[in-house]
């Protein structure tokens, strides 16, 4: 099999000849060059062509997101960004997102031979996963169709919405939520995110929506009509009924399928707790995690979307989902917003 080729841009030295050694270690990768700031990168992406970028965040002369910027606009490309564990470098990664990179990483905080082999594994995991990605779709724009004006439904049995992603899921996501109108049922949210990135993400999805969004940062809290609740990036985010009434909560119950929040944990919790009485959506991600959920929701007769292939930045989770026969719905992206509005309105 031909190798993944990997261009490494960082302005540190140091960091660009670790980045090289983790990377090259895997047979299925090889570092064709590195470069040491943006307008080097673009002689050797010239030079070289290579399949996969990995770009700092923070560069002299241009930041990585400026460049990112650029070269989307000019020469689309997968791209992780490398961010340090820091609030600028929070916002500038899911800028970074916004803008058409794949996916991030952070540079390591601690040097023990532990933390590193699985550093490695997570770098060298997610190049692969950005070399095979629809860039296109990663590059969603103000400019694409739009989705018309969706009203509320005056009334409906739907209580609860469940939204799962992962890779490509922030502008996802995002784009979901900014169609949709104010006063719906509440919504959960499980994106597969970092920490240190959820609290700034949560921030981002209420700055562009009708609906006020948060992270769960409290251990409960009740669901209201017209609000969405974000999972945090280290806690599963479960739903519970208390009398008549629905909260989520956090859930500190090792890792499922490799992730932890888990959106199979979530759709879980949401089909032995509200039934029929709610609406699935599992979109762009790479795995399976979701779709054995998504499934256990549809067969308690939940209305269930998973996003297609063509609009995916990866299709994987709700690929998996649609093999599973878990979707009752598959759309692309901008339609999503309408096809839940369709459930509310036919659940009345």
């Amino acid at each position: 099999m031909k190798k993944i080729k990997v261009l490494v841009v960082d302005d540190s030295p140091v960091f660009r000849a670790l980045l090289e050694q983790l990377i090259s270690s895997d047979p299925d990768l090889e570092v064709i060059a590195t470069a040491e700031d943006p307008y080097q990168a673009r002689e050797m992406i010239k030079l070289h062509n290579p399949d996969v970028i990995t770009l700092d965040v923070e560069m002299p002369k241009m930041n990585g997101v400026q460049f990112l910027k650029n070269l989307m606009r000019l020469r689309p490309m997968p791209v992780i960004m490398i961010s340090t564990l820091t609030q600028h470098g929070t916002d500038a990664t899911l800028a970074a997102l916004e803008y058409g990179a794949i996916d991030y990483f952070p540079k390591p905080s601690v040097d023990c031979t532990a933390e590193m082999v699985n550093y490695k594994s997570q770098i060298n995991e997610k190049i692969k996963i950005a070399a095979g990605a629809n860039v296109n779709q990663s590059r969603t724009s103000k400019s694409e169709e739009k989705v018309g004006a969706i009203s509320v439904p005056e009334k409906t049995h739907v209580e609860l919405i469940a939204i799962g992603a992962s890779t490509g899921g922030t502008e996802a996501v995002k784009q979901v939520l900014s169609a949709l109108p104010a006063g719906l049922p509440p919504i959960i949210i499980t994106q597969h995110i970092s920490a240190m990135f959820s609290g700034s993400f949560a921030q981002r999805l209420d700055d562009s929506s009708a609906i006020t969004v948060k992270e769960l940062g409290v251990n409960r809290a009740p669901l209201v009509n017209g609000c969405a609740y974000l999972a945090p990036g280290d806690k599963h985010l479960v739903v519970v009924k208390r009398g008549a009434h629905l909260y989520c909560q956090l859930d500190d119950r090792p890792a499922v399928n490799r992730h932890k929040p888990s959106v199979d944990v979530m759709f879980d919790t949401v089909s032995e707790t509200v039934g029929s009485k709610a609406i699935g959506v599992l979109l762009t991600g790479m795995g399976q995690d979701g779709a054995r959920g998504m499934l256990g929701m549809k067969e308690k007769g939940a209305n269930t979307i998973a996003q297609d292939q063509a609009s995916s930045v990866v299709w994987g989770m709700p690929r998996v989902a649609v093999e599973l026969n878990a979707a009752q719905s598959v759309v692309s992206l901008n339609k999503v917003p309408e096809q839940i509005c369709h459930y509310l309105s036919a659940s009345k």
